[in-house]
């Protein structure tokens, strides 16, 4: 099982990827919103979450640069990234993030990526 913290703007999103992971048998521990949430949610967080999946586009602060932020926090974190935006993937693996999947996703690819943080 993986614990897992979601961010990203859609709220709807959250609820079909909690219902996905539990499925597959990972935790949802942590929702938030936008990239400075998340940074925050993620300072309280003891023990921290196992993977992050992170978009990009979000109001008040970028998925890359919530990404740098978590990982000055934490050089061990590990984020992945899941966006419509493919442009962004460059950046994204640049910021530091694991991986990246496109919008939308497909449940196999989720947890063919959480095997590797059980």
């Amino acid at each position: 099982m993986t614990t897992v913290l979601i961010v990203d703007d859609d709220k709807f999103l959250h609820k079909v990827l909690e219902r996905i992971l539990s499925i597959g048998g990972h935790e949802v521990v942590g929702h938030a919103y936008n990239g400075e949430e998340a940074i925050e949610l993620y300072i309280k967080m003891n023990p921290h979450p196992g993977i992050i999946l992170m978009d990009h586009r979000m109001p008040v602060m970028k998925g890359t640069i919530a990404t740098r932020e978590l990982l000055k926090i934490n050089p061990e974190a590990k984020i992945f990234f899941i966006s419509a935006d493919d442009a962004i993937k460059d950046e994204a693996i640049e910021a530091g993030a694991i991986g990246f999947l496109t919008k939308p996703i497909r449940s196999k690819d989720l947890f063919e990526i959480l095997k590797d943080y059980e």
